[in-house]
Parts: structure tokens; sequence; C-alpha cells
């Protein structure tokens, strides 16, 4: 019996074989909906990313920088430890690129007032610049997906990534979304 989640690649003209007929009992499946959703997933990932990622290649940098700059630059002050509880990446990951993000001038670290220990999250002026410019493309691909969908595109489609994440999550993350621009 073939695997329901691998799909036969398409025919080329140079193929010696005829193609064979898509089984029509497995696409009428609600699991190749799933599957195609799984997909578009990837290639939607793929091109909001793209753009971010050049940008972020020319300076040596990465996704990685891009996400610790995404939510250092949106919540002032965030403290090392509520980072790694957003980003769920381990202190040693999170510790190589802070270190390249403070060395290059685009994040500060500071002492927490009432606990000198505390290390607090900002980002400069140079930081806020770099964070800005790889949101706008993003922000285009949003807004143009949004348009498309129509009037009520925009609280659907976060309708629907909101019940995407751990339902025991939702309260956290609720605390680091749908704020107004910083």
């Amino acid at each position: 019996m073939a695997d329901p989640t691998v799909r036969d690649r398409p025919a080329t003209a140079a193929a010696s074989r005829p193609e064979t007929p898509p089984k029509a009992a497995a696409a009428a499946t609600p699991q190749a909906a799933f599957l195609e959703m799984l997909e578009l997933f990837f290639f939607a990932y793929r091109d909001f990313v793209s753009d971010p990622d050049a940008i972020l290649t020319k300076i040596g940098f990465g996704r990685a920088h891009h996400r610790v700059l995404h939510f250092v630059d949106r919540n002032p002050g965030l403290s090392v430890a509520e980072l790694l509880d957003i980003l769920k990446i381990t202190k040693q990951s999170l510790a190589r690129v802070l270190k390249d993000l403070v060395e290059s001038g685009h994040v500060e670290s500071r002492p927490g007032s009432t606990d000198r220990r505390q290390r607090l999250l900002f980002t400069t002026q140079k930081g806020r610049a770099l964070a800005r410019s790889l949101a706008l493309p993003q922000i285009g691909r949003i807004a143009a997906a949004f348009q498309a969908l129509g009037p009520d595109g925009a609280k659907r489609a976060r309708d629907f990534l909101r019940l995407m994440i751990d339902a025991d999550e939702r309260p956290r993350v609720s605390r680091y979304t749908n704020r107004p621009e910083s």
C-alpha cells in the first residue's frame, strides 16, 4: 500500500513510463487537504522570509538574529529569560546570537533595576532601523493577502493562526501580540 503522505512526482516529458493516474479516493480524503495546507505553509514561509533573509545575509546574520531582534524591538526591556521562553531555544543558542547583535551595535543589554543580575534587552537606533527594514516587506505581504481575502479575511487568518498555537501557550502568546506598533 502506498504511503498517503508521499505525492508522486509529476512526470517529465522524458519519462519512459506512462504517468499513473492519481487515485481519486486518496485525493478526496481530508488528509490530502491537510497535506496541501502543510505544503502551502512551507511555500508561504519560504517566501515570507525571503526578503528579510536577503537583507540579513548581506550583514552576516540569519533567521535566529531576525527573531531575537524582532522580539527585543517589539518588547523594550525584555529580559533574557522572557526571550528564552518566547523563542523556546537554549541559552547557548541565544548567547551566540545575542553576542552578535550586541557586538554589532543592534541590541544593548542593561542590568535590571531591582535585580542587577537580570539582563534587560533593548534595540539601539541601529537595531530599530534594521528591525523595521526586515518587517516592512513582511508587512507588505500580509497586507496584500488580507486585502485579497476581503473584509473578514484578516480576522479569520488571525483566528486560524491563534488556533494553530498550542492551547496552553495561547494566553502567554497573547501578551506579545495584538499590540499597537511601537
